[in-house]
């Protein structure tokens, strides 16, 4: 009896010390790959922000290669390639993910976001038209307000606009857009007005900075508005309002600010020269 007992008890152990083993080699395992989950998504994260965009749409384009099915990888490379200016190829790549099983809204907002970019705007239309409205973000309603507009739909570009403004603590951009949309229906007032807070939000927006001096000169306010700028940036924008009084035929006040400008920029500002030049020509002539 005291012989099967301890045969009992040593299988015993030794099932027991198996099964451990097993249990053991399993926790391991999925360490191991709680692990390399973690460095594919801190590797994605770099190759997303800090890397160089064309490195990261090598990575990309190799890891979805050697794993089809990963949507992260293809919205990985797709990203990637707008990051790289690549917008042709970066349009194909956000239809191959927005046409994945796992494929989400925000996706398909990148992807209409990607057709705008090369000035696909009926498809763009049709791929935000078919996102449920539930879905509410800043990004869809700034595209859709961009819609809009190329559409000449003003209430509902200034709508979408305007929900757009409520749903993000940096509402520069966005601001700017809708003051430009402004500035070509010929609102010059009120694109003013959008520029100037643009601008509030964001003092280094410079393309806010030149649109408010552009809405400024189509009223025939030749005044620098008072804003910040560095003295490059007053050059430059001295040189845009110079070539608006000139196109309104203001030509005496236009010289006067490209000579300003000239005068201002702490370089040689050839740009500026070549306009002076071009005017006194054809003042001579």
């Amino acid at each position: 009896m005291r012989l099967v007992s301890l045969v009992t008890l040593c299988l015993g152990s030794a099932l027991a010390l198996s099964a451990c083993q097993k249990a053991g080699e399993a926790e391991v395992d999925r360490a191991v790959q709680d692990v390399i989950a973690g460095d594919e998504s801190s590797l994605n994260d770099i190759m997303l922000t800090v890397a160089d965009p064309d490195e990261a749409v090598v990575y990309f384009k190799r890891v979805s290669a050697e794993k089809p099915d990963r949507i992260d990888f293809q919205r990985g490379l797709a990203k990637s390639l707008i990051r790289a200016h690549r917008q042709t190829e970066a349009v194909a790549a956000w239809r191959r993910v927005s046409e994945h099983p796992e494929a989400t809204s925000e996706d398909r907002v990148d992807f209409a976001d990607a057709l705008i970019r090369t000035g696909e705007w009926n498809e763009a239309e049709a791929v935000l038209d078919a996102i449920p409205p539930t879905h509410e973000t800043y990004k869809r309603y700034r595209l859709e307000a961009m819609v809009a507009d190329s559409n000449r739909e003003w209430g509902k570009a200034d709508s979408f606009y305007e929900t757009a403004v409520g749903l993000t603590t940096k509402p520069s951009g966005v601001l700017n857009n809708w003051g430009y949309s402004k500035l070509t229906r010929g609102d010059f007032r009120e694109a003013e007005r959008l520029f100037l807070e643009a601008i509030g939000y964001d003092q280094s927006l410079f393309t806010a900075k030149n649109n408010l001096v552009l809405a400024r000169g189509a009223q025939r306010n030749y005044q620098m508005p008072v804003m910040p700028m560095t003295q490059i940036e007053r050059a430059q924008l001295l040189h845009t309002l110079a070539l608006s009084a000139i196109k309104q035929g203001d030509v005496a006040i236009g010289k006067g600010l490209l000579e300003e400008a000239i005068e201002t920029h702490p370089q040689h500002f050839e740009a500026a020269v070549r306009s002076l030049r071009a005017l006194d020509s054809k003042v001579v002539n």
